[in-house]
């Protein structure tokens, strides 16, 4: 009885095994382009939903989530858009005519061993004309305001009041 234990835990452990090599075989077969399932995804995080409540609060402007470097830089050659066309902004800030007028970045720790990499494409960012904020704590709005204005709210109090009151009706 004993004996008959053994083997059929052998056989089944044997069975697992091959069927290890063949099963996967056989998915890679079914999906011979290593595809795998699509699935919804949040737009934001929940730090990232703090920030834009934020700065939906900016009189005058329109914010963009996620928005890919390609939609707001060019270049003629490939080698120098393989450098942006795969990379996203976290926020876009323009006027009311669709003017960038910054770009925000909210930084968290997985920005730590990617400091340098963050650094060219600040770079890049500028050198096409646009401002890049970024932020590893959580701005206020008064710092919003004057990182992207470049003034205090406090000069403008009147205005942000009136704006402010007008989304919260």
């Amino acid at each position: 009885m004993m004996t008959l234990i053994i083997l059929t835990i052998v056989i089944l452990s044997v069975g697992a095994f091959i069927y290890g090599f063949v099963g996967n075989d056989f998915e890679k077969q079914n999906n011979k382009h290593g595809e795998t399932p699509i699935v919804a995804k949040r737009l934001l995080t929940e730090h990232e939903k703090v920030l834009f409540s934020r700065l939906i609060q900016l009189p005058n402007c329109h914010v963009f989530v996620q928005v890919s470097l390609a939609a707001f830089l060019h270049t003629n050659g490939w080698k120098t858009r393989n450098r942006f066309i795969r990379k996203i902004a976290d926020f876009v800030i323009t006027d009311s005519n669709l003017n960038i007028l910054a770009v925000i970045e909210l930084d968290d720790k997985s920005h730590d061993n990617k400091v340098e990499a963050d650094i060219a494409r600040d770079k890049m960012i500028q050198t096409a004309g646009y401002k890049t904020l970024r932020y590893r704590k959580m701005p206020t709005i008064n710092q919003l305001y004057n990182d992207v204005f470049g003034m205090s709210l406090e000069n403008h109090q009147d205005l942000f009041i009136s704006i402010n009151f007008f989304m919260n009706s």
